[in-house]
Formats: C-alpha cells, structure tokens, sequence
C-alpha cells in the first residue's frame, strides 16, 4: 500500500469553527493570572490551550451538546472540564478510566477547585459492589473458617477492625491488605450473590450506602465499567444515575470503544460455576444440613466444570467457535456441564424453601444456565449464519482459557448502533476527553466506533517544549520483529541507554512473554555489569506498590505490559528513558479483531488501515506519553520497533507522535543523558 493511500483514508479532518460562548469571559477570569485558581493551586500558571478547551467545553454544556476533546499532556485537561461542570454543569457524571483516577479525582482535584470557586455542589464516589466490603459475606467468612492461608487469616483480621472504623467501607482505604489478596472474593459481593433487602444488614450496607449518596449529589466520580453497568440497566428501567444527569465527561474516553464492548457483550466462567457450588455447599450445610448430601451435589457440577476447562491447553488459549475441531473434547463437555447444573437446579428447587438464600443460589444457577445455553450461533432471520467467525451478523463467539476457568465469551462487532441509541433520547451534554483520541489530527477511528460521525472534536496540542525536552530515538541493526531472538537484540541495544540513562526507565513490552524474558535478561547483565539498578517487574507485585517503589529508588528499571503504558505519571528524576520493544499492533489471531476485519473488508475497507494500525497509533501515543509530564522533564523515547522506519505507514506513526528532536545514533542519546544531570523538579502530581 502507498503513503498516499495511507494519507487519502488518514488525513486530517477540518478542523471546527471557534464557537463563542456565553461563559467564556467567566472561564477567562478564572484562568486568568488574577484568577481564583492561581493561590489555591501553588503551581498554577495560565495555559491558552487549557483556557479555550475550558470554553469549548462550558459552550457544549450550555448547547446540550457533545464535544470531543483531545488535550496534550500538560494542558491540564482536568481543571479544564471541572470548572464548567461544578459551575454549570447541574447534575453531573464524571467517569474516568481507572479506579486510581477517581480517588484522585474525589480526594484531590475536585476539592480543590471545589475550594478555589467556592462551588456550592456536593460530589460522590461511586465503585462497583466488589470494592465495598459486605457485612453478610464478611460473618460468612469469619463463622465457617474454610480460609487457607495464614496470610488470610492475617488480612481477615484487618478487614475486621477496618469494617467496624469505615465510614464507606471501600476495600481501598485499606492500604494493609494488598488489593490483589484472595481474601477480598470472600468479604465482598457480586451481583448474583448479593441478597438484597432480605439481608440483615440492609440498613448499613455500604453499596447502598453509595448509591443514595450517588443520586443525591451533584457531582457523581464512577469510572468506565461502572457507567456501563448502568447504561446496561437502562434497557430495563433500572439505571440509578442516568436519568437524572445533565452532563456526562468521560475522562480517558480512548478507553470506551474497548470497555463498552466488553460490558455490551456476555460472558460467562467456569470460574462463576465454581463460586456458586461453594455458596451452595455454605448455604446448604447451614440451613438445610438434613435434607441432601450436599458435598456430593456440588462434587459433581466442580468436576464437569473443571473438565471443561481442561479440554484446552493453560496459557493463553483465544479461539473463536469455527477455530474449535468439531471432535474436540469441548462439545461434550459443555453439555454435560449444562447437565450437571440442571441436575443441582433439581436439588435447590426442592429445598429452596429451607432458606431464602438457597432459593437465591437457586436463581443463580438458573441464570448461569440460560448463559450456557445461550453461547450458540443464532442467524438472523432469513440468513444462514457466516461461517468465518461469528454468530449471525453482529457477534463473534469465542472462548479463552485461564490457568483455572474457561470464559466463553459473545462479543458485539459493532457497538456503534448500542451506544448512539443510548446517547439518544434526553437532551444532555456528553464530554470525551483523552491526550490520545486522534491520528494525526483525524477523529474518524474513534468516532466510527462509538457512532459518532459528525460530532464536533478539537485538539489542543500540549504546551511542553519537545524539541527541548526529550528525543525519539529509532536504533539501526535491530531485525525484524517476528524474527526468532529479536527480544534479546532489543535488550542488547537498551543496555547501553539504560546505563548512561542511570536507570530510571520505564521498558514497555507489548506481550507478558516479552516482560518476562526482558527481566531475566536485565537481572543477568546488571549482576554481569555490577549495575546497582533496582528491577521491578510486573506482577511480582501490585500496580500501585511497584510504582511506589520505583519512585522511591530513583534509579529503577520496571518492566511492564499494557497496564503501564498508561494512566501513569511520574514526573522529575526518576523516570528519564521509556523503551517500547515493538508497535503495538492487535495479536492477528484475536478471534474479535480477526471477525471486525473480516466484516470491514466485506465493505470494501481496508482492515489494516481503518482499524489496526490508528489503534496501535493511540496505543503507542499513550505509551510515549509516559516520558515527559512536567515543562522540567527531560528524557529519551527509544522506540526499537524498525517498521517505523521500513514500512510505509511509518511516517504515519512519526506524525502522530509528540514533536520530539529525532535520531538514529546512539552516540547522540548518551551525549544526551551525559548533559542532562541538572536538577529537573521532583514528582509535583499530576498536571491540574
């Protein structure tokens, strides 16, 4: 394919008109250098592409309009769309990416404007049920002691004394116990396990604790699952905080098409099929003790679900149904799990009056059936089912085993029809906001998937220096990616850059089988080397303490995958190289990606161009995002990957990227580094 056809499909789109709006002489005082922001703020100064994306925003809440809003790092994107919305947003939903995000938000960001223009507006966080500790399952817990280790019983103890003291019971206030301890599955509720008003604890019940301060507020912080869940309500008069809001902001909105595929989608798990046999067991032992074998009943569901999972190989396995060989093992199995569950349904039917909460496990196992039976092709009227990759025209079907569950998952191609029909219908303001929406400038790939072609979008590019600031570094000698041994070519070539770096680097891989041969490379040459750098690697911890200790060393090398190429910030000395081992280009076997290809190229679209590669482009923008975070910052992007270079959609990413001085010598990285041991500013937080 030819860079002008890459341009034709790519290029930028005209960029809207200046809107005048009513409030803009407001948001000018405001983040004016006499403003309200500068003393409540010590490191606030006046940024032009903060103070217009401010009015571009204010315009489209009084317009009920939407508004897409790319703003480079260091705008201050937040302050940008808190002002219009405590001022005159009315009942607002901000939704963010992560759940660090919103304690940010709540704890830190929202207070502070908050103060700064003495709003009168109350604001409330809300989590999704599994972050809140529940009463009911916590006695549960505490009166069976089936725990297994000591560490559990250490952790439960904590969760003890913290339930007593919370005001709000979120497991996150609870920094003694790690957030990935097996313990929390046992102290907090699902959906399907939760019993409602018939609980003794209904009154103190922190979930519902959340949510009536949720629809009381003005200011509501969810993040992107939790919006959905509630969206997902709305089909059946259910949502809490929907129908009442004025102005949904999604902030990090480049993570929507990917969320709200998920949630519009169905799955269901072994792994489900497995809890309900142990609260069966539980609730069976405690209420109906006389009545059935209870251990025998659940043996025998565990053992069909286990066997299914074990018709497919550990690590990794994504196959979509056509992949599977009709003579798998698969098939059978599934039906005699959905045989096993329709045996236990007989068996709580005729005790389910012993116990309301038998009669909920009875529910549950009902639903977990109908899901069951439910994963199947199903043409649409009229047509014979594609026979590539999907069900009908508008799902994939596909499987994906764990170490110990099988998910069987049916996915949307499209949820552009699902969600334009959700922005339907009440007028409201919808804000998206990102520092990585676009491809050079052009919205389409973003817009195309939420069903938004049309809708006004602005970029305002980041105030930081570029030129000054860091450098694009592309080695030479590097093979191709696909080649056997290119990870340790790309170790060879880093170590020379991370040890004139003095560690502080950030090395981004894009598989988990990469993390983890770059570590064992990294551990053998610093020990061959005598580099006293500290290796952090991830999931030898939790997220959250491995960027603690990383800041904390100021000379550490973190190895990561996909959770640490964004949403991350450090800033100053600590983090002065980020080295990305490949472009970050979709598997080619993704069974959901592989169907969406299909389908476009039906069209007469071109899969690569369309799809794959403007989504590596905003994976990768969020990566080098990484590098520089304060106008102090100074750094080295060192992408290996030599298809930026060869192929022709390598100019493509180049343009996409922050303007940074570029090279290919390594001499002139390390002269770099060997002129940058001026002090530079310490971690300040993120930008406001």
């Amino acid at each position: 394919m030819s860079e002008s056809d890459l341009d034709a499909d790519l290029d930028a789109a005209p960029a809207p008109s200046e809107p005048a709006g009513k409030y803009d002489a407001e948001v000018d005082r405001i983040f004016g250098a006499g403003g309200p922001l500068a003393p409540a703020v010590g490191t606030f100064k006046p940024r032009q592409s903060q103070t217009e994306m401010a009015k571009a925003i204010a315009h489209a809440i009084s317009e009920q309009g939407t508004l897409i809003a790319e703003a480079g790092t260091g705008t201050g994107k937040t302050f940008a769309y808190l002002v219009p919305a405590l001022l005159w947003g009315g009942k607002t939903i901000i939704s963010t990416g992560t759940k660090n995000l919103q304690d940010q938000l709540f704890s830190r960001d929202i207070p502070t404007v908050r103060a700064a223009l003495r709003a009168p507006v109350s604001v409330a966080l809300l989590k999704g049920r599994s972050n809140y500790l529940c009463h009911y399952h916590l006695e549960r817990t505490l009166s069976n002691g089936r725990l297994t280790s000591r560490d559990d019983v250490g952790h439960l103890r904590e969760i003890s004394r913290f339930i007593k003291m919370s005001q709000s019971g979120d497991k996150a206030e609870l920094t003694k116990v790690p957030e990935t301890a097996s313990v929390w599955n046992l102290v907090t509720s699902t959906r399907e396990n939760c019993v409602g008003q018939e609980c003794q604890y209904y009154q103190d019940c922190f979930v519902m604790k959340a949510r009536r301060e949720a629809q009381q507020a003005d200011v509501v912080v969810v993040n992107h699952h939790l919006f959905f869940a509630d969206v997902a309500l709305k089909e059946g008069g259910m949502a809490e905080l929907l129908p009442s809001a004025n102005t949904i902001i999604f902030d990090e909105a480049h993570q929507l098409p990917e969320v709200a595929t998920l949630f519009f989608g169905t799955t269901v798990s072994t792994g489900q099929v497995l809890e309900l046999c142990r609260d069966v067991l539980a609730e069976g032992l405690a209420h109906a003790r006389g009545g059935v074998d209870w251990a025998k009943v659940v043996t025998v569901v565990e053992k069909a679900a286990r066997d299914l999972r074990l018709t497919f190989p550990e690590g990794g396995t994504r196959l979509s149904l056509p992949q599977i060989p009709p003579s798998s093992e698969f098939f059978p199995a599934l039906e005699k799990l959905k045989e096993e569950l329709e045996g236990l349904i007989d068996v709580l039917e005729a005790q389910a009056e012993r116990a309301e909460t038998i009669e909920q496990c009875r529910v549950r196992a009902v639903e977990l059936l109908e899901q069951y039976k439910a994963w199947k092709s199903e043409p649409k009227k009229g047509k014979e089912v594609d026979g590539a990759h999907h069900a009908g025209d508008d799902a994939v079907l596909w499987v994906e085993a764990f170490s110990s569950s099988l998910q069987l998952h049916k996915t949307p191609l499209s949820i552009a029809p699902i969600f334009a029909g959700q922005r339907a219908g009440t007028p409201r303001s919808w804000i998206f906001t990102s520092a990585t929406l676009a491809v050079k400038n052009d919205f389409k790939h973003f817009t195309a998937q939420l069903g938004m072609t049309g809708e006004p979008a602005q970029s305002w590019p980041s105030p930081f220096n570029y030129q000054e600031q860091g450098i694009l570094y592309v080695p030479t000698g590097l093979p191709e990616p696909n080649t056997f041994g290119y990870t340790d070519a790309v170790v060879d070539m880093a170590l020379p850059v991370i040890e004139a770096a003095g560690g502080r680097c950030f090395f981004l891989c894009t598989t988990i089988r990469a993390v983890n041969r770059v570590a064992e490379r990294l551990r053998e040459e610093f020990a061959a080397r005598g580099l006293d750098f500290p290796l952090f690697v991830q999931g030898e911890r939790g997220r959250t303490e491995l960027l603690d200790s990383f800041r904390n060393a100021g000379n550490a090398v973190l190895v990561g995958s996909q959770s640490f190429w964004e949403g991350v910030d450090v800033r100053g000395e600590a983090l002065s190289l980020v080295i990305i081992d490949k472009l970050p280009f979709a598997p080619p076997d993704d069974p959901v990606l592989a169907a969406r290809i299909e389908v476009m190229e039906k069209k007469g679209m071109n899969g690569f161009v369309h799809h794959t590669l403007p989504e590596a482009i905003i994976n990768l923008k969020q990566g080098a995002g990484r590098l520089i975070r304060d106008v102090e910052d100074r750094g080295v992007l060192m992408l290996c990957d030599p298809r930026v270079i060869s192929k022709p959609y390598g100019r493509r990413i180049w343009q996409s990227l922050p303007p940074f001085r570029r090279t290919r010598v390594q001499a002139e990285v390390i002269e770099f580094f060997a002129t940058s041991n001026s002090p530079r500013g310490t971690d300040s937080g993120s930008e406001p």
